[in-house]
């Protein structure tokens, strides 16, 4: 096997001692916000956003007011987005389905999905305002059914997004706050004292978002670990250094750490390809951003075959993956960790990012290992439950039930199967003692 990097990014240590500077500040942050709530809050916002509102809740007056800004052609766009979104979130709700069986004569087993009862929706907003995020997490939601959905983004250029602003409430959010980053999750996570917390936490962010999320999961729920954006172009001699430049950069503007990765069997193409990022990183308006995202995190692996392809990408898991080859179809059936794929290159991830309809709110750190990305079913909680209509069944469940408690020791356990056995089946099982066997009870 000859894997060969012709370019790397930062070493798993340095990226390892990055991870835990944000860790402890995230701590602190966090417990200031659970220790003085609404001023804690208030402090980071005027320290890190230079915003400082009365309220950080936007009124309907005040989202009305933001929405009237967007022009007919902007607001049928982001309608058009949502509507996207929203029909293959519903479709996917559709196949999800209550059940309920009945697997003896008697006996009744069914589960029911519930909606989350509250979610908090985080969108990116600081350096880009994230529209499309809205949609994937606050849209999604409604589909669910959530009955309470609230939605948080950081001021852009020091006042609300009206577009932002607009896709939150088109989507279904109930209560929308103007505030970003660590406090936004805090406050949304732990409450203050104006903001009810919620069961729920959905949302991209930036390294700090995602860790704070990290940190709160278990008080409450969430999506995944969604933080800064990667992507893996998959490529061979079919397409061509342009194409593959364009993708890599496309997603490397989003942040100064977010991995970009061209994995080929085609050093003709790797070559290509890092002549032809040089040559765009000289036209890019964001160029600032994407080059030390590719310098610091770029990478070009170079593989001998199709399988040592497969291999490195499954490895790294990355959260977009932009498959461009003679056998795409055989990626798509053979990968088995990854975000989200993106087949050919008529698409790209800028599509499944802002309008095909697909969640672009996507596993990253090889978290495609253990799951998928956000979709309508990450809000639905399924329930089971258990019924028993006839002594008969009463009794033979809690015969085999008060045995197999007391094989591990149980008694007080064996005692609930065996009250049932002497009341519904009338036979007498003394007190700690297992169920007799039915051969040996006739």
């Amino acid at each position: 096997m000859a894997i060969e990097y012709l370019k790397r990014g930062k070493s798993d240590a340095d990226r390892a001692e990055d991870d835990a500077k944000t860790r402890a500040v995230v701590e602190a942050t966090l417990k200031d916000i659970e220790t003085r709530g609404d001023a804690a809050v208030r402090e980071l916002s005027e320290k890190f956003d230079n915003y400082s509102p009365a309220s950080f809740r936007l009124s309907q007056d005040e989202i009305d007011g933001l929405i009237a800004q967007l022009s007919d052609r902007e607001l049928a766009d982001i309608k058009f987005a949502q509507e996207q979104v929203m029909n293959f979130a519903r479709a996917q709700r559709a196949s999800m389905t209550d059940i309920e069986v009945e697997t003896l004569p008697g006996v009744i087993l069914g589960h029911k999905n519930i909606p989350v009862q509250s979610v908090g929706c985080y969108v990116p907003g600081g350096k880009f305002p994230m529209v499309a995020s809205a949609h994937m997490s606050v849209a999604t939601a409604s589909v669910a059914g959530v009955p309470r959905i609230i939605a948080c983004t950081p001021p852009f250029q020091g006042k609300p997004n009206p577009a932002v602003i607009a896709a939150m409430h088109l989507g279904g959010a109930h209560e929308i706050y103007v505030m970003g980053g660590i406090q936004a999750i805090g406050a949304m996570a732990l409450g203050t004292e104006t903001i009810d917390p919620v069961h729920m936490l959905v949302g991209p962010g930036n390294a700090f978002v995602a860790e704070a999320k990290r940190q709160l999961f278990g008080r409450v729920g969430i999506d995944l670990f969604a933080g800064p954006t990667e992507t893996m172009v998959i490529a061979d001699e079919t397409v061509d250094a342009e194409i593959c430049a364009t993708d890599l950069l496309g997603q490397a503007e989003h942040g100064y750490n977010s991995p970009a990765v061209l994995v080929t069997n085609s050093r003709k193409l790797a070559e290509e390809t890092l002549s032809e990022i040089d040559r765009l990183l000289g036209i890019l308006p964001t160029a600032d951003t994407a080059r030390v995202s590719w310098q610091d995190y770029g990478e070009v692996i170079l593989c001998d075959s199709y399988d040592e392809m497969l291999q490195v990408a499954d490895e790294i898991a990355s959260e977009h993956v932009q498959i461009m080859t003679d056998r795409d179809d055989w990626f798509l059936e053979n990968m088995t960790c990854y975000g989200a794929l993106f087949l050919g290159p008529r698409t790209n991830v800028s599509n499944g990012d802002k309008v095909i309809g697909t969640n672009h709110t996507l596993p990253t750190k090889k978290a495609g290992r253990y799951t998928g990305g956000l979709w309508v079913g990450k809000f639905l909680k399924t329930h089971s439950y258990q019924k028993i209509l006839t002594d008969e069944a009463a009794t033979l469940i809690g015969e085999y039930g008060s045995r197999l408690c007391l094989l591990e020791g149980f008694v007080g356990h064996a005692e609930q199967c065996n009250v049932r056995v002497r009341r519904y089946g009338g036979i007498n099982v003394p007190y700690g003692a297992p169920a007799p066997y039915r051969d040996a009870a006739e």
